[in-house]
C-alpha cells in the first residue's frame, strides 16, 4: 500500500501549471518625459530626441523645424515604455507601465510621460500611456561629491495605461485545452492526470509529454471545470540536481540528491612568515649608531586538527550538509568538494554550474 505524501509536500495545480493560450502579451513603444529639472537629453547628442521633440510640436501647431539647430532644452528625454497586457484585459482597465531612458538623460525624476501609444508583436496599438513617472531613486550632486541611491533613469507609473484593444479569446467556446508544466516531468505530469480523472469520475486528462497534460471538456462549463481542476493538490516530483553560482558562493541542493558511499579529506599545508623589524637606538651623547634588527617569526598549519569524513551510501541531504559541516567545510570549499565528488561519480544527481 503506498504511503500518502505530507499535506506540505502537496501543490496546487494552478501553482505549477498554466493554461495554454491564456498568457500576457509583451507591448512596447516610444515617448518623450517632459518637464525635467535640467537633467534630460542633450539635443546637441541625442538627435533622436531633437527630431521627436520637433515632431510632437509640429502635430500640436507649433513650427520649429526651421530653428531645429539652435533647440538647446534639457528638460526633455527619449524613453522606451514597455509593460505586459493581461490575458482578458477589457478596454478602459489600467495597467503599469515601466519607463527606461533611450539617451544621455541622467534623472527622469519629476518627469511626466507624454500620450504614449503602446504596440504588440503584430505593429497594432493595444494601449496608450501617459502620467508622472516615479523613480524611487534618490540622486545628489555638488562641486566635490555625489550620491546615488537606485537607478534615476529608470521608471514606473501605476495604472498608467489605459487598455485600448482586447486579445480576442473565447474560454468558453473551447472543448478541448492543454496545461503547461512550468518545470517539466514525467511523473508530475502523470500525477496531475491522475488527480484530474480522480476528481472527475471519468478519464478527462492525458500527459501526453513531460511538459503537457490534455483536457477533454466533453461538453462540461470550461470556467467552473477548470477552477475545480485549479484547486487540486498534487506531489510534484523533481530531478536531483545541485546548482552552484561560483560568483556568489551560493550552493542549493534538492532533496533527492543521494551520494555513494566516499571519503573526503579536506585541507592543505599553509606556512606564514610575519617580518617584525625592530629598531635598536643608542645612548644619547654616545658614539653608538641605530641599526634595524630583523625579526622573523614562521608558523605552520597542517591543518592536524582536520579528520577524514566517511560519508555513507545513499545518504539524505541533511545528513550531506551534517556531514561536511562536521569537517569544518565552507561554502567555498564545499563548491570544490561537490565537484570533485561529481568527478569520482559518486554524486548521483545533475551538477549544474552557473
Amino acid at each position: 500500500m503506498a504511503l500518502m505524501a505530507p499535506a506540505m509536500a502537496q501543490v496546487r495545480i494552478k501553482d505549477i501549471a498554466d493554461l495554454e493560450g491564456i498568457r500576457d502579451n509583451q507591448l512596447v513603444g516610444y515617448g518623450l518625459v517632459v518637464g525635467l529639472p535640467g537633467t534630460g537629453d542633450r539635443l546637441r547628442s541625442s538627435v533622436f530626441t531633437r527630431q521627436s521633440l520637433v515632431g510632437m510640436l509640429e502635430r500640436l501647431g507649433v513650427n520649429t523645424r526651421d530653428f531645429e539647430r539652435q533647440m538647446d532644452t534639457k528638460n526633455v528625454a527619449a524613453v522606451m515604455v514597455t509593460t505586459n497586457l493581461p490575458a482578458f484585459a477589457r478596454p478602459g482597465s489600467r495597467i503599469d507601465v515601466a519607463i527606461s531612458s533611450l539617451g544621455d538623460a541622467q534623472n527622469l525624476t519629476g518627469g511626466l510621460l507624454l500620450v504614449t501609444p503602446l504596440l504588440g508583436a503584430d505593429g497594432e496599438v493595444y494601449a496608450v500611456a501617459q502620467g508622472p513617472v516615479a523613480t524611487g531613486a534618490i540622486a545628489a550632486r555638488g562641486a566635490g561629491a555625489s550620491v546615488q541611491r537606485g537607478v534615476p533613469t529608470s521608471a514606473r507609473i501605476a495604472s498608467g495605461a489605459i487598455v485600448e484593444r482586447e486579445v480576442p479569446y473565447s474560454l468558453g467556446a473551447q472543448q478541448a485545452m492543454r496545461l503547461a508544466l512550468r518545470n517539466p516531468d514525467l511523473t508530475t505530469a502523470r500525477r496531475i492526470a491522475a488527480a484530474i480523472n480522480r476528481a472527475s469520475g471519468a478519464t478527462v486528462a492525458t500527459a501526453t509529454d513531460p511538459r503537457t497534460v490534455a483536457l477533454a471538456l466533453g461538453g462540461r462549463d470550461p470556467v467552473g471545470f477548470l477552477a475545480g481542476i485549479e484547486q487540486l493538490r498534487v506531489v510534484p516530483d523533481q530531478v536531483a540536481r545541485v546548482v552552484i553560482e561560483e560568483a556568489s558562493g551560493t550552493i542549493v541542493m534538492g532533496s533527492n540528491v543521494r551520494i555513494s558511499t566516499v571519503a573526503i579529506a579536506q585541507g592543505n599545508l599553509t606556512i606564514r612568515i610575519t617580518e617584525t623589524p625592530q629598531v635598536s637606538q643608542p645612548n644619547p651623547f654616545s658614539d653608538g649608531e641605530t641599526v634595524v634588527t630583523p625579526r622573523t617569526q614562521i608558523e605552520i598549519d597542517d591543518q592536524r586538527e582536520r579528520r577524514v569524513g566517511v560519508l555513507a551510501g545513499s545518504i539524505t541531504l541533511a545528513e550531506l550538509v551534517r556531514g561536511l559541516n562536521s569537517l569544518g567545510v565552507g561554502p567555498r570549499d564545499l563548491i570544490t568538494i561537490l565537484q570533485t565528488i561529481k568527478a569520482a561519480g559518486a554524486l548521483q544527481a545533475e551538477l549544474e554550474v552557473r
